[in-house]
């Protein structure tokens, strides 16, 4: 039903914007740092942090360097942090068996974080794409990149995060049946309050470009990913892809890009009413960041009203590299 609305002058809808105090109790949604998980970078060595060219303001920080971050994080009010390693070519192999390492970066920076900030979720990535020599989210044989074999991978990945004190995992990878594989083999090891924040539609897109420079895949990535992310016309297929994750036991649903992909996450939400997240990619970060630099935008003011979108989208919340910024200002 089409809401009625009385004609001019019986309605004058710019009553209720005429003083901060009425726009303020005549708004619908709100952004505060509860909203906020913020995805860092991790890299090899001690006290020592480099900045990712193609995203001012954002380094690789190593483990220790990462824990105090957290901690300023923690004192922000900033819920929950996110962690992606970053891993030299060198250190890349076919069979990705690092991904699964007890002692990798990932597992290292979640126990380094969870001693030094205990009251923040510590989230993981679940994708071989740091490992693998192929930059792909999967195992790659004869140019294909298989599905079965990675999840079984990507258990095992996720057994390892689990077992380090990871609070959320979070499934990058698009592969078909692996959260249903990941909360069965939780639930079998007794990580049954593991919570998985699935990337359930995660689009092929073209915004990844500066995160991969970040985590070093740039140089790695072998053709595309078309295959197992999602096209970009699709957004029938996203809430397919909703219902079979939730069915497997996802707890949370992601979707990514972010800004690009706003009617996903107003379609997700509505239909299913689970908690929904959204992710403002790397592009759109750089994005923002440059217009800034170029003083094309205000970046304070861009900034949060980039991240107030995705709550009237109807996100829960937004993993964004804005967030330690974006809580300074909810704070001040």
């Amino acid at each position: 039903m089409k809401p009625t609305v009385a004609p001019f002058p019986t309605t004058r809808l710019r009553r209720m914007r005429k003083t901060p105090a009425l726009r303020a109790l005549a708004r619908q949604n709100t952004l505060s740092v509860d909203d906020l998980i913020w995805p860092v970078f991790v890299m090899d060595g001690v006290d020592a942090e480099t900045p990712v060219a193609s995203m001012p303001g954002v380094t690789r920080k190593t483990v220790d360097r990462i824990a105090k971050a957290a901690t300023e994080a923690q004192a922000l009010g900033i819920k929950a942090i996110c962690i992606f390693p970053y891993t030299g070519m060198e250190a890349r192999t076919e069979d990705c068996a690092m991904a699964w390492d007890p002692d990798n970066l990932t597992n290292q920076a979640i126990r380094a974080i969870k001693a030094a900030a205990p009251d923040i979720a510590v989230m993981t990535d679940i994708a071989l794409d740091p490992y693998n020599i192929n930059g792909h989210d999967g195992f790659v044989e004869n140019g294909e990149i298989v599905n079965d074999r990675t999840v079984e991978a990507l258990v095992k990945m996720g057994l390892a995060q689990a077992d380090a004190g990871a609070d959320i995992l979070g499934p990058s990878d698009m592969m078909d049946g692996r959260i249903g594989a990941i909360r069965g083999a939780l639930e079998s090891a007794g990580h049954q309050d593991v919570t998985i924040l699935s990337y359930t539609a995660k689009y092929a897109s073209s915004f990844y470009g500066p995160f991969r420079d970040a985590v070093g895949a740039s140089s790695a990535l072998t053709g595309d990913k078309n295959t197992y992310q999602m096209d970009p016309g699709n957004s029938d297929e996203a809430l397919r892809l909703v219902a079979r994750d939730l069915s497997e036991g996802a707890d949370m649903i992601m979707v990514k890009p972010g800004t690009p992909y706003l009617d996903i996450c107003r379609r997700v939400k509505d239909m299913f009413g689970v908690p929904t997240y959204a992710y403002q990619v790397s592009g759109e970060y750089a994005m923002i960041q440059a217009a800034a630099q170029n003083g094309w935008l205000d970046l304070e003011k861009v900034m949060m009203e980039s991240l107030l979108g995705f709550k009237r989208a109807g996100c829960d919340g937004i993993l964004t590299y804005f967030a330690p910024a974006a809580a300074r200002l909810l704070n001040a």
